[in-house]
Parts: structure tokens; sequence; C-alpha cells
């Protein structure tokens, strides 16, 4: 245990973020999410929700301010001007954690293709549909 570390950010986990660089990006998927084709890296985290990995990864996890959306979310199939409570709650989180944060929603199979770019995947046990999100790494200024 580390203070002020979040326990659920575990040593591989750490390591991934520590290890991604500016832009890289990271995506927390639902227990729904084809992972095993659709990240380089797994982590799997079966038995938490994806807003409490959401919540522990930006703890930690500088967002990209040099972009326009340093986060984005899973459209809704067939209609894609909708947004799932969890998807709100996503976006809470974000503004809590940075204010400037922008927040983007991609159409489904894009957003698999963002994922299979992304440096690592988080699968954790979210059963809410579209509890999908990516980030983008930012920078720690001096």
């Amino acid at each position: 245990m580390l203070k002020t570390i979040d326990p659920l950010l575990g040593p591989k986990l750490l390591g991934i973020l520590r290890s991604m660089g500016h832009g890289d990006e990271i995506a927390i998927v639902d227990a729904n999410f084809p992972a095993e084709s659709c990240a380089r890296r797994i982590v799997r985290m079966d038995g938490v929700s994806a807003i409490a990995m959401l919540k522990a990864v930006v703890s930690v996890l500088p967002l990209d301010q040099f972009v326009d959306e340093a986060a984005f979310s899973m459209e809704v199939v067939d209609d894609p001007a909708a947004v799932p409570d969890i998807v709100r709650e996503f976006r809470e989180i974000i503004q809590a954690e940075d204010p400037h944060a922008g927040f983007g929603a991609l159409e489904r199979f894009a957003f698999y293709d963002r994922s299979r770019a992304a440096f690592a995947a988080v699968v954790t046990g979210e059963r809410r549909l579209y509890g999908n999100l990516i980030l983008k790494k930012g920078v720690l200024y001096p």
C-alpha cells in the first residue's frame, strides 16, 4: 500500500500509467467490451466498476490540454445523440478533475479502432452498457 495512491492502482496498472507518454491513450472498458481483440496491453479489474476505475486513474493521470477532446465515450448504436447515465457520470468525474478537459464521443467501430491503437485497456466488471471511455494523457507542468 502507498499513501495517497488509490488501492485499485496495482503495480501493473501503475507501471502502465507511468510508462505512457504525452498523447498516449488508455481505454477503461466495460465487461462486454471485446478487449482481447481491441487492446495491445490488458489489465483485468473484473470486480471493479468503470466509475471507480476512472476515479482511480484520473487521480494520477494528467489529461491532455493541447487537444480539444481528452476523453471519448462510445456513442449509442443507432442513437448517437443519446447520453447514457454512465457517460454523464464519466463527464462529471472528468470535469471535476480537470474543468478544461474536452469530452467527445466516437461511433462504436471508431471506438474499437481507437482502442486498438491505445497504449492499454483496463477491463472492468462494469455491466452497464456503454461503460467505455478512452483517456488521452497530458503533461505535468514544472
